[in-house]
C-alpha cells in the first residue's frame, strides 16, 4: 500500500503586505484531488487579488468534473478576456486521479518541475507559456505512473531566481539530485527543506514571493487504519477587528 503526501511551503516577498502566490487544494469528483498552484504578475496586494481569481476559477471547474487541460484553458481565455492580454499569472495543476491510477501536471509556467525517483532526478522543462498574455496559450500536460518512493516538486519563480541578488545559484536540480529519497522522507519535510535554502540564498529577505509544493508516495503498511489528514500552519502578525 502507498500513502499519498502534499505538502505546500510558501512565504511572501520581503516588506510586501502579501504574497502573490495562491495554492489550494481540492478533492476530485471521481476520486482524488488536485493542487492549483498560481503566480500572480507582479508583486503586493494587486497579485494577491489575481492569483486569488485565477485560482478559485480552476478550483470551481475542478470541483464540477472539468478535465485539468480543459481548465487551464479556460482559466486562460478568462484572464485573456478579462484583462485584455494585458496581465499574466503561471499555473500549475498537479492532480492524482484515482481512476487511472496517474499523477497528472498541467503547467503554464516557465518554471520545470521535478520528478524524485530512486533511479534519479527528472526535469520536466518542455517550454511552456504563462496564462494571460497571448491568445492561443496552450498547458504543457504530462502523466506519470504513481510509484513507490516517488516525489513530484513544483515551485514559483521566487524558488528559482534565490540568491541571484547575491551572486549566488539556487541550483534546485543539483539540490534534489543529492537527497536521497528512499528513506521515507516525507513530503513536508522536503517542501521545506526547498524554501529553507531558498530563504537562505537570499538572506531571510525573499526578493520575490516563494511557493513550492511537493507530492510524495510512500510504502505503508498494510494494516494501518486508511485516516486521511490535512495539517495547516499560518503565521498571524496581527489581529484584524
Amino acid at each position: 500500500m502507498l500513502e499519498l503526501q502534499a505538502a505546500v511551503a510558501k512565504v511572501g516577498k520581503y516588506a510586501s503586505p502579501e504574497s502573490g502566490d495562491t495554492i489550494e487544494m481540492i478533492e476530485r469528483p471521481k476520486g482524488g484531488f488536485s493542487l492549483v498552484m498560481v503566480d500572480g504578475q507582479g508583486s503586493g496586494r494587486g497579485a494577491k487579488t489575481l492569483s486569488n481569481l485565477v485560482t478559485a476559477r480552476a478550483v470551481a471547474m475542478l470541483k464540477d468534473g472539468a478535465r485539468d487541460g480543459a481548465v487551464a484553458r479556460a482559466v486562460h481565455d478568462y484572464l485573456y478576456g478579462y484583462r485584455n492580454g494585458q496581465v499574466s499569472a503561471t499555473l500549475n495543476i498537479l492532480s492524482v486521479d484515482f481512476p487511472t491510477g496517474c499523477i497528472l501536471m498541467s503547467r503554464n509556467n516557465p518554471m520545470p518541475y521535478y520528478i524524485l525517483k530512486p533511479s534519479g532526478l527528472i526535469s520536466s522543462n518542455e517550454p511552456s507559456t504563462a496564462i494571460g498574455l497571448y491568445p492561443n496559450t496552450k498547458p504543457m500536460i504530462s502523466q506519470h505512473e504513481i510509484e513507490p518512493h516517488m516525489y513530484v516538486i513544483a515551485f514559483t519563480d521566487g524558488i528559482a531566481q534565490a540568491g541571484q541578488r547575491y551572486g549566488k545559484d539556487m541550483d534546485l536540480g543539483n539540490y534534489l539530485a543529492s537527497i536521497r529519497c528512499d528513506n521515507g522522507c516525507t513530503a513536508k519535510y522536503l517542501a521545506d527543506s526547498i524554501l529553507l535554502r531558498a530563504l537562505e540564498l537570499d538572506q531571510k529577505r525573499p526578493t520575490d514571493d516563494m511557493s513550492v509544493m511537493v507530492l510524495s508516495a510512500l510504502p505503508r503498511e498494510e494494516d494501518t487504519p486508511k485516516i486521511r489528514r490535512q495539517e495547516l500552519t499560518f503565521p498571524l502578525e496581527r489581529v484584524y477587528k
